[in-house]
């Protein structure tokens, strides 16, 4: 077999990526809504949640595209799941635990109403045929401007999901007693940032970098809540009242 079959086996089995993802967060989020249940007032873990559930909404996505092959509908939910909520849900969670109730109460009307208007602009658009490969890509969307909108929501999300873990990291380095919460920050920070440089890639046409940064970066992340999980240190947070389940 030739290099350039190799090349090509290996392409195939990276598409396939988005199924081993979907299963670890189904598994992730079930272990979230435990620890949910056990104090229904952890706003933040809620959204932790709720982000997972829409990481895996976008992966599920990516999986149909590949089982089932390319349609315009799953396309679309695909850029909903994926481009417009990708990790603002997470970075939710963070904004409830580091900002007053009131603030996070806003930002979430705001981020809410903002990806509302957007995915039904998403929905509503027409899209170009001729753009059409096999591959998920928004430049296959009709009404272009849609695709500006995107980046001020992943802004959002990375200075709240990504900077809020560095912030919280920062002082935690402090005092060596919270090394784990320190450790576990830092991996919620990397897993945070990694889908984002392989969404990146999308916009120049390789998908496939998305769907192995977005299963690196999940991994990233539930072992950083594990590892600060398994901490008995008290959050310094004083936003929690109560022993932290999940930081960011």
């Amino acid at each position: 077999m030739s290099s350039l079959l190799y090349f090509n086996f290996f392409m195939e089995l990276i598409n396939y990526i988005p199924i081993i993802t979907t299963f670890f967060g189904i598994y992730f989020f079930t272990v979230l809504y435990s620890h949910w249940k056990e104090n229904k007032k952890s706003t933040h873990v809620l959204w932790w949640m709720i982000g997972v559930f829409t990481y895996v909404a976008g992966t599920i996505t990516e999986s149909i595209n590949v089982l089932a092959g390319f349609s315009i509908a799953n396309f679309k939910l695909w850029y909903i799941t994926g481009a417009l909520l990708g990790g603002a849900p997470l970075a939710q969670g963070t904004v409830y635990l580091l900002c007053k109730r009131k603030t996070a109460n806003i930002l979430t009307v705001i981020l809410i109403t903002v990806i509302i208007a957007a995915s039904i602009l998403v929905l509503l658009s027409p899209v170009n045929h001729e753009l059409i490969t096999g591959k998920l890509s928004g430049k296959i969307l009709g009404w272009t401007f849609i695709r500006f909108i995107t980046p001020f929501i992943n802004l959002y999300a990375f200075i709240f999901l990504v900077g809020g873990a560095i912030y919280s990291a920062v002082k935690y380095a402090k005092n060596t007693q919270f090394r784990k919460r320190f450790t576990g920050n830092l991996l919620i920070a990397i897993g945070g940032l990694l889908p984002g440089i392989g969404g990146s890639f999308t916009k120049f046409g390789y998908v496939e970098v998305l769907f192995v940064t977005e299963l690196i970066g999940l991994l990233f992340i539930y072992w950083g809540y594990r590892t600060i999980r398994n901490d008995k240190m008290v959050s310094i947070h004083s936003t929690q009242q109560y022993k932290v389940i999940l930081d960011a």
